[in-house]
């Protein structure tokens, strides 16, 4: 059998309920032994994508293979996969050890080889003691870790994982987020998670996949989701980005409000004189500086302390009706310099890590 073959090979899959297309021409390939994320807003079609993988929703056209084996129309039972949902869903007349084991006496198992599998994903999942408790003497987090452990006792060769750390609170998602990344390495299983959390995606994932209004906007690493945003909606969705209008006005020099600057070198424009966009940096990439030759003028709006860093909102200084650009600063440069709320300073963006979009109303213009 061919090794170079992706284990997971979705092909155009569309899927429409009744006028509405949830699903445009979704074509993906997924390697053995990956974590996904899909990523994005509500109603982006990431759920629907997971669905029509899982069998729980059939495509209405295009193709799914799993193995290289067709799976677009199998029923969910003859599929070779576990799922996880956002709601548990254990039986709550069942105790855990008979929640893990009930799918293993489906397979065939004898009893004793259930309960053996069992004590085995308690110990795992970190409950060994809790297999003759009921789901609800169980926290959120126990009892997603027990709806883990049932998928995965049945040794799936695919892992699908609905949104399952979304109900649960901030302390306890963390963690549950480690041990999930630190069982999947460890059985090398090929997951699949939809979340609509970036920081979700940005920590667990091998590549993410963005999805908005039923169409996959950008796949690739964390890293390069984050650092390399292929479209406005990318960068607008992924971590804070400020948006800058912008004009050309030589062939070395960019506009900025009444501010003349040296024309950056932008990762994904060649930019000519009279073009118009918005300059995209996040606030990781703007620093204060004293030099004011090569440097915007800003006024400072706000200053807020978050532990790490201060986060400072300003505004350009010649233009009051722009909106507010946002400046992440380590917290002693800003005791250096002291930075307070109505004072005009100055800023620098980084050499790397600048893009360049069209505004909303202007990709609508050049659509037309």
């Amino acid at each position: 059998m061919s090794t170079n073959q992706p284990y997971l090979h979705i092909e155009n899959v569309v899927k429409h309920f009744g006028q509405f297309t949830a699903l445009k021409k979704i074509s993906l390939s997924i390697e053995k032994g990956e974590f996904i994320c899909f990523l994005g807003p509500s109603g982006c079609g990431k759920t629907t994508l997971l669905r029509a993988i899982a069998g729980l929703e059939l495509p209405s056209s295009g193709a799914i293979f799993q193995n290289q084996i067709d799976t677009t129309f199998l029923p969910p039972e003859k599929r070779d996969f576990g799922i996880v949902f956002q709601s548990y869903a254990l039986f709550p007349n069942l105790t855990v050890q008979e929640n893990i084991a009930v799918g293993l006496k489906n397979q065939g198992l004898s009893t004793r080889d259930a309960l053996e599998k069992v004590e085995y994903w308690l110990e795992t999942i970190g409950l060994p003691t809790s297999g003759e408790k009921y789901p609800s003497q169980l926290s959120g987090g126990q009892q997603q870790r027990v709806a883990l452990a049932r998928a995965l006792a049945l040794s799936p060769g695919l892992l699908l994982l609905d949104e399952p750390l979304s109900a649960l609170d901030a302390k306890v998602r963390v963690h549950l987020r480690d041990e999930i990344c630190r069982l999947q390495r460890k059985l090398g299983i090929t997951t699949i998670m939809v979340t609509h959390d970036q920081d979700e995606a940005l920590s667990m994932a091998d590549r993410i996949v963005v999805m908005n209004h039923g169409v996959i906007e950008q796949v690739g690493t964390p890293q390069e989701i984050y650092q390399r945003p292929a479209t406005r909606f990318v960068a607008e969705f992924v971590g804070s980005m400020n948006f800058i209008e912008t004009s050309v006005a030589t062939n070395t020099r960019i506009r900025i409000a009444e501010s003349l600057l040296p024309l950056p070198s932008l990762t994904n424009h060649i930019a000519k004189r009279g073009d118009q966009f918005d300059l995209a940096v996040r606030p990781e990439n703007i620093k204060f500086v004293d030099t004011y030759a090569t440097a915007l003028p800003v006024r400072v709006l706000a200053t807020e302390f978050l532990g790490a860093f201060f986060r400072i909102d300003c505004t350009l200084q010649n233009d009051s009706r722009s909106k507010p650009i946002v400046i992440d600063v380590p917290v002693e440069t800003v005791q250096k310099l002291n930075i307070k709320p109505g004072d005009i300073r100055y800023i620098q963006f980084a050499e790397d890590g600048l893009h360049a979009f069209f505004s909303a109303s202007q990709a609508q213009l050049t659509a037309a």
